[in-house]
């Protein structure tokens, strides 16, 4: 596989932060369940792409944000985009050398165990639903998937080449 090329951080932190505010972008009601998962997708791709420059540090930063954006527990969010992170230094080796639709289902799994986490900690501060809505974001985001990582593949080669 060839080596990528080398992103300056501020792109990286660029995106992210892009991310993070496609995340709280104010959506009608019957609209908040299909938002795609964008702070997610963008801290799966980073931590894939670049693993000795983003990691679990940059999960729990993002996440700290959001709680503070959001009015949540402080920490709950930290906790969740953490996990991801780790979870994507974990398989990020598998993770590259698998075609778009199966990293998409990779996709899938990391989101759907980061909804159901943050599903749990919502059970135990008290906002308790029974439903699997929870899990539409991340089926919306593994679709997302194979166009994102695509244009940010892209966006690296044009960035390499002037």
């Amino acid at each position: 596989m060839p080596r990528a090329p080398i992103v300056p951080l501020v792109i990286i932190w660029f995106s992210l932060v892009l991310a993070l505010c496609l995340q709280v972008m104010p959506l009608a009601d019957g609209w908040q369940v299909y938002r795609p998962e964008w702070l997610g997708l963008m801290l799966i791709y980073w931590c894939m792409r670049t693993p000795d420059r983003v990691g679990v540090f940059h999960g729990f930063v993002l996440g700290i944000l959001m709680d503070l954006i959001e009015g949540t527990v402080l920490g709950q969010h930290a906790l969740i985009y953490a996990l991801l992170a780790f979870l994507c230094a974990l398989v990020y080796a598998r993770f590259r050398a698998y075609s778009l639709v199966q990293q998409s289902a990779l996709v899938l799994v990391l989101l759907g165990l980061m909804q159901l986490v943050a599903q749990w900690l919502r059970t135990i501060v008290g906002d308790f639903s029974i439903h699997l809505a929870f899990l539409i974001p991340a089926l919306i985001s593994a679709l997302l998937w194979p166009w994102l990582a695509t244009m940010f593949q892209a966006l690296e080669r044009r960035l390499a080449a002037s």
